[in-house]
């Protein structure tokens, strides 16, 4: 994934994603929207992710609605941190959470990650 596209993704989440993130119960990412085209792209890119139909309502276009959760859910925080403003928050609370959980060797360390960011 380019710098660019990282960049587009995390624009798309600022003003169309949700990312839930409850303590206990899982942590997941979702974009909802009609263009079907602009979510297929993404799911490539991001190698991770569902694509389904969303229920319709009356009179609305079909909406199409991207979601991962758990572990892809803290791999693509991990890729829009840089550039996300608006759902930061949530971003850096997954990230958080699985920096702080059971030491792992897939599992980045979120201070390290930030000075790592800091240095690019």
């Amino acid at each position: 994934m380019t710098e660019a596209e990282a960049a587009y993704i995390a624009g798309l989440f600022d003003g169309e994603g949700t990312i839930t993130y409850k303590k206990y119960k899982e942590k997941k990412m979702e974009i909802a929207m009609t263009a079907k085209s602009v979510l297929i792209w993404l799911t490539e890119v991001l190698g991770c992710g569902t694509l389904n139909k969303k229920p319709r309502k009356n009179g609305h276009k079909m909406q199409y609605r991207w979601r991962c959760v758990f572990r892809d859910c803290f791999h693509v925080c991990c890729l829009l941190f840089p550039f996300a403003h608006v759902k930061l928050g949530k971003i850096q609370q997954v990230i958080e959470h699985y920096s702080t959980i059971q030491k792992k060797d897939n599992v980045v360390d979120l201070n390290h990650y930030r000075m790592w960011i800091s240095d690019k």
